[in-house]
Order: C-alpha cells, then structure tokens, then sequence
C-alpha cells in the first residue's frame, strides 16, 4: 500500500458541553435539556492526529458519528480541522445507546463507507468515559487494536505506537488495517481558522438512518442496552456558613488564611 492511499476513519462522540450543566439543588440531578453540545476532548486528539498524518504521508480522513440532529452541525467543526469527509447517522432509535449498541451503528456505517487502513478513536468519551467503543468496535471488524496511544507513526503498512501503561511506556509495531484509541497526551488539537470553517459546510456530508445501515431499531437504544441507569446525581456538598465579620481588610484576611488551611490557595 503506498502512503498517499491511506483512508482514516475517525469515530467521534457528540457530547453535551460539561462546563455548562447545572445541578438542581434539591434533587442533585444535572440538568441536560437544551444544553449545547460538541465533540469530546479526546475525540478532537484522535481527529488531530489523522490530520497530522494526512499532511505528513497524504491521506483521506473521514470522521462518523451517531448523535442527534445537532450534529448536522457539530460535525462542521470537524471538518473544519482538517476531515475530508463525514459520515453522520441520525436515528431516534440509536437515543440511549451503550457502548455495544453504539459499536454495532460504527462497523455498520464503516462498512458502508469502504476502504479504511486505520480507524482512531479517543480512548474515552468525556461523559461516560467507559472507553469500550473503540475495542468492541474493532473485534466487530476483526481487526487488531492498540490502545492507550500518547505517541503514533506510520511508515508504508506499518505503524509504531508508544502505549501509556500508567508506571511504564511501551513500544508496539504492527501493520494495517487496525484500530488505535489515543489518549490527551498525544497532540493539541488545532483550532479551525476562519477561511476553513467557512468552507467546512462546503465538504461531502453524509447523513444516514438505521435504515440507510440495514439495521432495525429493535437491536439499538436504551430498551436493547445491557446497561441500566439506576442514578445519576452529584455528591452532596454541605456549605459550612463560616461568616468572617470585622473591617473588610480584616475579614478578607481571615478568609484568605481560613483558604490557606483547606489547602484552596497556597
């Protein structure tokens, strides 16, 4: 295989935007209605990193998601980064999936798309961070993983990667096709310039239904999951109403040393 044939497939998750949910007070549940949403951190790792190969050998990257209908638009940031390409499905049915279920819409979607060499995926997604998708979905296809990636390259069919193992680093080679799950440590994604964002909507879009897949809803969501959510509520967090009183430059002092003493400011 010569380099410049090279197909990526990027599997991203659409994700609410964490920094904006609430707590309701009296319950402890988030509050997830209406919330934006986006890619997850690591999702954009593994994007980034097909981007910098694709620059570095010549490559096609194409980016699948299954989410909602705001990914229509979510996915423009995508290809704003540098995907040639985007495969979406959008499909009730998927709402409530698990990591099983989900894998089964991405090999299906894959297959539909054709030709890969290597699929990257984040190692975990920013909400549940389960970090199952990537494996279920590769021994879907039959296909070799490497997981824990801070380090990637490639060179004709073969790929070297540098896998975190929390107290040590190893060193894995094997050739394509495979699947990688690449953790934070791998690379900074970019940040889109204007003149590409612009010309994100103007890339191919697919937008796909279950039955655009061949797959029936009775295999998908929450009623097919093997995994139920009983709760899901902050921990509680009891204020301890400590009132500094006295002039304000006295008060911001006992403040600060009472900081001091929780080891919030040092």
């Amino acid at each position: 295989m010569s380099e410049d044939s090279l197909n990526i497939i990027v599997c991203m998750k659409q994700v609410v935007d964490l920094q904006q949910i609430r707590i309701k007070r009296d319950t402890r549940e988030p509050v997830l209605e209406g919330l934006p949403v986006l890619f997850g951190d690591m999702d954009k790792n593994a994007l980034e990193e097909a981007v910098r190969i694709k620059e570095k050998h010549g490559a096609k990257v194409t980016v699948v998601s299954v989410g909602s209908a705001k990914l229509k638009e979510t996915v423009l940031e995508a290809l704003a980064m540098g995907a040639d390409d985007a495969s979406i499905i959008i499909d009730p049915a998927c709402d409530g999936s698990d990591p099983a279920t989900t894998a089964l819409v991405l090999a299906e979607a894959v297959g539909k798309i054709g030709s890969y060499e290597l699929i990257l995926v984040g190692e975990g997604s920013a909400d549940n961070y389960s970090g199952q998708t990537g494996s279920r979905l590769a021994e879907i296809l039959g296909i070799p993983q490497i997981t824990y990636v801070r380090e990637l390259s490639v060179q004709g069919n073969t790929v070297t990667a540098v896998r975190d193992m929390e107290d040590a680093l190893e060193v894995v080679k094997t050739n394509m096709p495979l699947a990688i799950s690449v953790t934070s440590e791998i690379n900074k994604p970019r940040r889109a310039p204007l003149t590409q964002i612009l010309r994100a909507s103007r890339k191919p879009l697919n937008v796909w239904s279950l039955e655009d897949l061949g797959m029936t809803p009775d295999r998908l969501g929450s009623a097919a999951s093997g995994i139920q959510v009983i709760s899901n509520v902050a921990p509680e967090q009891e204020r301890k109403g400590i009132i500094f009183e006295g002039e304000v430059d006295e008060a911001i002092a006992k403040l600060v040393d009472a900081l001091r003493k929780e080891g919030a400011v040092s």
